[in-house]
């Protein structure tokens, strides 16, 4: 399986992390994995399919959602991350912004936190990350779940996510994580519309020049829907796009549904780009 620590250095091939939601409302899989005998069964056939990482949330942040109690989202996630670790040597990560929950979920064997505030807020996060010697993943999100597609608006949507990202990585290396333990995301889909979506794709290749490796989530989402009239179930062909163009455009690592798809979408895109 892959070597994190090693990618991080090389980044020879496009990392695919394969999302799994134990929800019951998430946008795309909510309720298709939210029982612990589904769930694990889930991350087990997202490894067969070629999944690098296995993303675990146990809180949906889909536009319009509410955080749910610290002590459910330990429930849902903790006794999946034990299971997974016992039984496969993927990578496992944590997709929270709890600090209890990243660290809970690390001492069961989770390596990465996937945290959509870029460490914000939980005043605590930086701290159980630089201890524990986690990797992490800083995204941009404008507002909250529940606000950020109420009337996103940006002068110029590529270089206020520069600011920001830059503002964020100088803080957690700051906070004692150091650079080749953070990957960033530019936050498709998290307080964009269409066109600032399609902006991020277009540039891919600035946030890169940030130094850390950028990880890209499109995977099904509304934008796509808004470009295909398609609904959710329908946008897998869209997603497969967006995603070679994502790795054309700099994407080192993709987040995503399907498995499958996305590892062939980038090994075709990768061969391209090089």
């Amino acid at each position: 399986m892959t070597n994190l620590a090693q990618w991080m250095r090389t980044r020879d091939r496009v990392l695919i992390m394969g999302i799994l939601n134990i929800t019951p409302d998430s946008f795309f899989d909510g309720g298709r994995y939210n029982t612990f005998d589904r769930a694990v069964e889930r991350g087990l056939r997202l490894v067969d399919e070629g999944a690098d990482i296995l993303d675990i949330g146990g809180e949906s942040t889909r536009p319009g959602s509410q955080p749910v109690a610290t002590q459910q989202e330990l429930d849902r996630v903790v006794p999946v991350i034990e299971a997974l670790h016992a039984r496969t040597d993927a990578i496992l990560s944590i997709d929270t912004t709890k600090a209890l929950v990243a660290r809970e979920a690390i001492a069961a064997g989770a390596t990465v936190v996937n945290d959509i505030s870029a460490l914000r807020f939980d005043p605590e996060m930086a701290d159980i990350v630089a201890g524990s010697g986690a990797f992490v993943v800083l995204m941009h999100m404008l507002g909250t779940p529940g606000t950020m597609q109420v009337d996103p608006v940006y002068s110029d949507v590529v270089q206020e996510i520069l600011g920001f990202l830059e503002v964020r990585l100088r803080a957690t290396m700051d906070a004692g994580i150091p650079r080749d333990r953070i990957l960033l995301d530019p936050g498709i889909g998290f307080g964009k519309r269409l066109e600032h979506n399609l902006d991020i794709l277009r540039n891919i290749w600035r946030f890169a020049e940030l130094g850390p490796p950028i990880l890209i989530g499109l995977s099904r989402k509304s934008f796509l829907g808004a470009i295909l009239d398609a609904s959710e179930d329908e946008r897998l062909s869209g997603t497969i796009a967006a995603n070679a163009a994502a790795v054309l455009n700099g994407a080192d690592a993709l987040r995503v549904h399907d498995v499958k798809e996305g590892r062939q979408a980038a090994d075709v895109a990768i061969r391209l780009r090089r």
